[in-house]
């Protein structure tokens, strides 16, 4: 199995993004729209607690609640790689 490097660090992008960096340098969007569809995805919706994301201590991915997380697992597979220096420059900052 591939190791998944941890999340150092998480910035919000467009309303529904998120810039994930890793313990490796790399850096990940990735988009939460796909999830909106879901009941336990509602609360993203709102752009304030969308904005309310944070690092896992540890690293272990992100979260928004108790209840509303993703792993970095899930950030590292389904995130789409940008290379620092393509950096999406619009967006909303946290």
């Amino acid at each position: 199995m591939e190791h998944i490097p941890r999340v150092t660090s998480v910035a919000v992008r467009e309303p529904t993004e998120l810039l994930v960096v890793f313990e490796n340098g790399m850096e990940k969007l990735y988009d939460c729209a796909p999830l909106l569809i879901r009941p336990q995805f509602q609360l993203l919706k709102t752009l304030a607690f969308f904005r309310a994301v944070q690092v896992d201590s540890g690293g272990y991915g992100v979260s928004w609640n108790d209840d509303l997380d993703l792993s970095e697992y899930e950030l590292w597979m389904n995130g789409r790689s940008v290379t620092p220096n393509h950096r999406p420059q619009h967006g909303i900052s946290p």
